[in-house]
């Protein structure tokens, strides 16, 4: 057994599994805490390097991509101090650090795992029900279907539509962007109808828009992995453009007559809206144009 226990959490390597347990020191990010133990299996890591500093070095491993639906969602932009496969190793311990890591790179050459990407999630995400409150909402995730209650502060025009409800079978993929604290983010459900929408995350009813406090809204990623892992894998894309954009999107997509009843279904959607009094005259103008635009 090859162990590093430090503030920042526990890595431990039994020559099979990477155990990686998060520290419960204020200093962890919530998210970490939050997403817990993640029990990583040899086939699933590419790599594993410590990078040696003045005060603090760091353990740092790297996934065989299409390994883990989590970095799938998040698409590499989750902050570095949020990110479970990096560990603050103090000066004291680099010794430990330089044998944990060696220890997982002998164990790879031994058991020729190879670094291509993966055909399947070897790890399985977030576990379900998952539930997160943002700036913009409430979103929950049963493993069947994703499930949006809006803010009081959240755009009118979502607060119109009610509670959005998602079934897993008509979602084609996922789209996350953290709140920096400088620029906002947003968590968007891209269904077979709003594949080619691109109304703003703050009028998209099929999105979050994330802006408050970026600490818990970063928790909104635990529920893009825990949906990405239940969608197909991203080894199954095509060729096609726009399965390109959405690698979960199924080889059969709407043809161009079924691209334009989509649109004129989301006109009609918007002009019953306008006629119900929930949109100005302003806002149905300047909706219907970010509409057309993404057409």
């Amino acid at each position: 057994m090859a162990e590093i226990i430090q503030r920042d959490g526990t890595w431990a390597f039994d020559g099979t599994t990477v155990r990686i347990t998060p520290g419960l020191h204020r200093s962890v990010p919530l998210f970490r805490q939050t997403y817990g133990e993640i029990a990583v299996p040899l086939e699933a890591v590419s790599g594993v390097v410590f990078e040696p500093e003045r005060k603090r070095g760091r353990l740092r491993m790297r996934l065989r991509e299409g390994a883990d639906p989590l970095l799938q969602a998040t698409g590499g932009r989750l902050p570095d101090a949020a990110d479970p496969y990096r560990l603050a190793v103090d000066v004291d311990r680099a010794g430990v650090a330089e044998y944990v890591a060696e220890e997982i790179r002998h164990a790879l050459l031994l058991d020729q795992i190879p670094k291509e990407p993966t055909k399947t999630y070897l790890l399985s995400g977030p576990p379900v029900p998952v539930s997160v409150r943002s700036s913009d909402g409430s979103v929950s995730f049963d493993g069947l279907q994703v499930r949006i209650d809006w803010a009081d502060t959240s755009d009118r025009v979502k607060r119109a539509t009610g509670p959005r409800i998602i079934a897993i079978s008509d979602l084609v993929g996922v789209e996350w962007l953290p709140n920096s604290g400088y620029e906002d983010g947003f968590l968007r459900f891209v269904t077979r109808e709003t594949a080619f929408s691109k109304l703003p995350p703050e009028k998209d009813p099929y999105a979050l828009d994330l802006w408050g406090s970026a600490r818990r809204d970063l928790l909104t990623a635990l529920v893009a992995a825990a949906v990405t892992a239940r969608l197909p894998h991203p080894s199954t894309r095509t060729a096609d453009d726009r399965a390109h954009r959405f690698p979960q999107l199924p080889a059969a997509v709407p043809a161009q007559a079924d691209h334009h009843d989509v649109l004129l279904r989301r006109l009609r959607e918007l002009g019953e809206l306008h006629r119900e009094g929930v949109l100005t005259d302003e806002e149905f103008a300047m909706t219907k144009a970010v509409i057309l635009r993404g057409f």
